[in-house]
């Protein structure tokens, strides 16, 4: 029992925190903007997994870590628009256009793959530049604190800023306020002149590029390659921390904080000798339980109203 609360009491534990939340952030992010726009985020997942597979193969044909972050972004701006295509202009139920996106992903990706690396399972064969980590000047020689903060990944950073600035951006912008409105009524924003499907593509396109960036740090600074599936349901987890932050940026970031303890500690407890297939439950059982816990929360509130 020492052992454990030493572990998760530890800098290096907080430090794999924000390293293995930094993925859901940005799915939670996305998933956000989705939601703020008034479109259902259900194919984040798939939208992640076909961008952490462009950004190394990107990055191996660009020889550029650079352009492969930039082409798992236009990857997924070109998907959100498709998928918004499909459910915006054919009128598709947005549910099975995301399911249908995900099962798509999950082939796509393969064969991508297959056809670059000649490989099924991984890109390892490629060489492609990644992301570096960055240490902070000054912070970096602060004891606990430098341990904890610095040494993460680009990308980590990016998300943490993004955090702020999507703040900024709809609670103190027009084209944040314009973007909610269009997303909590359509007829309404139409009504006083705004152009909704052009605001639903912008939401499309931001969502696109923090899921790009997402996949992205999966695959170019997670670890350093594409590997089939890698995405291992953040995208969902990333729905149900943006539904338990409750469309608020800080409060996303906090339930991303909660779900990255979750995994953080099913992976430490694996060095402890816990049953392996209850490990791998955890981060799920979470979900669940935070999910079920907020849904109660939300009922009663509404049953007051």
């Amino acid at each position: 029992m020492n052992e454990f609360l030493q572990t998760i009491l530890s800098p290096d534990f907080v430090f794999t925190v924000i390293r293995v939340m930094t993925p859901i952030l940005f799915a939670a992010l996305s998933c956000m903007v989705f939601t703020k726009g008034g479109i259902d985020s259900i194919g984040i997942e798939g939208i992640m997994l076909t961008c952490a597979m462009a950004g190394p193969v990107c990055s191996y044909f660009t020889q550029s870590a650079v352009g492969g972050v930039v082409g798992a972004v236009v990857t997924g701006i070109l998907l959100a628009f498709l998928f918004g295509y499909v459910t915006l202009q054919l009128k598709a139920v947005e549910i099975l256009a995301g399911i249908a996106l995900n099962t798509m992903a999950s082939g796509l990706t393969i064969f991508v793959i297959y056809y670059v690396a000649g490989e099924k399972g991984s890109t390892q064969s490629l060489f492609s530049p990644v992301v570096p980590n960055i240490d902070i000047p000054v912070l970096e020689s602060i004891p606990v604190l430098g341990d904890i903060l610095s040494g993460h990944n680009l990308l980590t950073y990016v998300a943490i800023i993004l955090t702020f600035v999507l703040a900024y951006l709809f609670y103190s912008t027009p084209l944040g306020l314009r973007i909610r409105s269009v997303g909590e009524n359509a007829q309404a924003a139409a009504s006083v002149g705004i152009n909704v499907m052009k605001y639903k593509y912008i939401t499309l396109a931001i969502a696109g590029t923090l899921a790009g960036l997402g996949g992205a740090f999966m695959s170019m600074g997670y670890v350093s390659f594409f590997s089939k599936e890698m995405i291992a349901g953040r995208g969902f987890i990333g729905m149900a921390a943006e539904a338990m932050g409750m469309g608020n940026p800080f409060g996303i970031f906090l339930a991303s904080g909660l779900f990255g303890i979750a995994d953080s500690l099913a992976v430490r407890l694996q060095l402890l000798n816990f049953p392996t297939q209850l490990i791998q439950t955890i981060p799920y059982m979470i979900t669940i339980i935070a999910i079920s816990i907020y849904s109660y929360k939300r009922s009663k509130k509404e049953k007051k109203l």
